[in-house]
């Protein structure tokens, strides 16, 4: 099974006050948390929404402040069009991923129960996402149940949704 990495980067960080992509975690900036756990577990990796040096960058499908689902829609239509069969895709802003990921392997659509922008989809979905976005349903709700996904439970992982300063860990002082 070919799987096609998908970061979703194309939020426009109101909440956080300036842009969330570049924020810093242990030292990396969030977006290259997502890209290493999304590459543990797929064939390449692409950003949505966002340029990034050494990745593909697919432009939200429709564009214009469609939130996560445009980035979604855009790595499925990439990945139907590129021979993958699955999209697993991560916003930048949920933090750590790598047990995460893992639980959502499988042939059927699944997100976390918690952070619903995680997921793992198959590329054939991307035609239903197409009509479901036309239709003006814009909530990732409507399209869980649309798609009928997996609930997958994460509540034991304790993953943070970063979308405020605040939200960042704080680091540990040395010897800590």
């Amino acid at each position: 099974m070919r799987i096609l990495g998908a970061v979703l980067a194309g939020g426009r960080s109101r909440r956080f006050g300036s842009d969330k992509v570049l924020a810093v975690l242990e030292g990396r900036p969030l977006i290259a948390h997502a890209i290493e756990a999304l590459a543990a577990h797929a064939n390449t990796v692409v950003s949505c929404g966002r340029d990034w040096p050494g990745l593909a960058s697919l432009p939200d499908n429709p564009a214009g402040g469609h939130g996560p689902l445009a980035g979604l829609n855009a790595a499925l239509r990439h990945a139907a069009e590129n021979g993958f069969d699955m999209v697993l895709c991560a916003p930048i802003d949920v933090y750590p991923l790598p047990g995460a990921l893992a639980l959502l392997l499988g042939e059927s659509p699944a997100v976390l129960r918690t952070q619903w922008a995680v997921g793992h989809w198959p590329a054939a979905l991307g035609p239903a996402l197409d009509l479901h976005l036309a239709s003006g349903a814009l909530s990732i709700r409507s399209w869980l149940q649309a798609s009928e996904a997996r609930l997958i439970d994460d509540a034991h992982l304790g993953l943070r949704n970063i979308n405020f300063v605040k939200d960042l860990p704080v680091p540990l002082a040395p010897g800590e």
